[in-house]
């Protein structure tokens, strides 16, 4: 696989750190995922197994090796430095401050192997007043002015994918490989500074740009577009759907299967922004035809007419989706004390030579600490004396 020769330290929670970790996993990568003693935080959240492990950790740590190690000892700190020495990158997602504290940051990596590459995923980034400061995703949600336009006017609305925390990710991902890529031809290392804030800045660009240079303020509006129409979502008779009309051509032939001819002339509705702006005229045709029909029977007549649509699943109809199994976009794996095999989702980049995939499970805690350690140089008397200070 495309990244066999490549070793990867975890030392992330959560998500940011850890899916970028799984994706060079996914690549072949060998990743050690390096937990608290007791299972890091996030190991536990919305448990689906008998050891407490949850989903959240399940999707961000498949095909990892997994470990247990307190940094803060003394006998830890020498255990990373070994571990370093060994590494070609090291992913964290936390403050600058808890990774001089764990000596995990830039410069003391650097003064272990000249050539590592660090890869950061923070809340706000590296540098400036809240370098130091934690964050989760729902806060650079609030700080993009994401939350301010989501949902329905009277609350700020938080979205409910943490796509903050798995978008930096994937940026930390592609710095990763980028910085694979250039060593390749220095032999140097250095470090990736991603975080969720540059992310959110960079997924809400088009509304920042559009109120610094136009003035126009937006305001929530649900699920409608801000500039297009009909884009929404429209109930049907025996459920919703989502569609979207975006584009002149588009619009024609919507309005050639809405059999009104007349609102292609209309003088409000000559573009996406006029239309947007007047979405009561196009909704006051949109919302009886789609209630007038069966879902199925809706999206039948749109697809026919080439026009962006889809029906609003719930949880339980999204595996079992016609297009999702012919993709196989699961990956059933087996995890000690689940009553059923769990549907991880397979890797979203396919390579049609060197395709990754997902091969293992994540880790139970501590699986392969022993084995890990051995491999250091340690001998079993070593690890029962580390087991015993709890340094493992």
């Amino acid at each position: 696989m495309l990244l066999n020769d490549i070793r990867v330290l975890d030392f992330g929670r959560y998500i940011a750190g850890p899916f970028c970790a799984a994706l060079l996993a996914d690549m072949g990568a060998e990743v050690i995922r390096i937990e608290r003693v007791d299972g890091g935080e996030d190991r536990y959240v919305a448990p689906v197994a008998q050891d407490g492990s949850g989903s959240i950790f399940m999707t961000a740590n498949r095909n990892k090796k997994g470990m247990t190690l307190n940094p803060m000892k003394p006998e830890g700190r020498e255990i990373v430095k070994k571990l370093v020495a060994s590494a070609d990158v090291v992913v964290v997602n936390m403050p600058l401050a808890a990774l001089r504290a764990m000596g995990i940051d830039y410069d003391s990596l650097k003064a272990i192997r000249e050539d590592i590459i660090l890869v950061m995923a923070s809340a706000f980034g590296s540098k400036g007043p809240y370098a130091d400061k934690i964050g989760f995703d729902t806060v650079a949600q609030a700080m993009s002015g994401a939350m301010h336009l989501s949902g329905f006017a009277g609350q700020p609305t938080r979205d409910v994918v943490l796509f903050e925390d798995y978008g930096t990710s994937l940026c930390a991902a592609f710095g990763a490989m980028c910085a694979l890529l250039e060593k390749q031809s220095s032999g140097q290392g250095q470090c990736v500074d991603t975080s969720l804030l540059a992310t959110s800045i960079n997924f809400m660009n088009n509304l920042l740009i559009e109120h610094r240079v136009t003035g126009k303020v937006r305001h929530q509006q649900g699920n409608r577009s801000f500039y297009a129409a009909p884009a929404d979502t429209y109930k049907t008779r025996d459920g919703w759907i989502v569609v979207s009309v975006v584009g002149n051509p588009v619009f024609k032939r919507w309005v050639e299967l809405m059999q009104r001819p007349d609102l292609l002339t209309h003088p409000k509705l000559q573009d996406d922004e006029g239309r947007a702006e007047n979405v009561q005229l196009v909704d006051e045709v949109m919302l009886p035809w789609c209630l007038e029909r069966s879902s199925k029977a809706a999206l039948g007549s749109l697809e026919q007419a080439r026009i962006s649509c889809g029906e609003v699943y719930d949880l339980s109809t999204v595996m079992d989706d016609p297009q999702v199994k012919s993709q196989q976009l699961f990956k059933p794996v087996h995890y000690p004390g689940t009553q059923q095999s769990i549907p991880i989702a397979d890797t979203p980049v396919r390579l049609s030579r060197t395709p990754g995939n997902i091969r293992s499970a994540p880790p139970v805690l501590g699986q392969d600490t022993d084995d890990l350690l051995l491999s250091l140089g340690y001998d079993q008397t070593a690890l029962d004396e580390l087991r015993t200070k709890r340094v493992i």
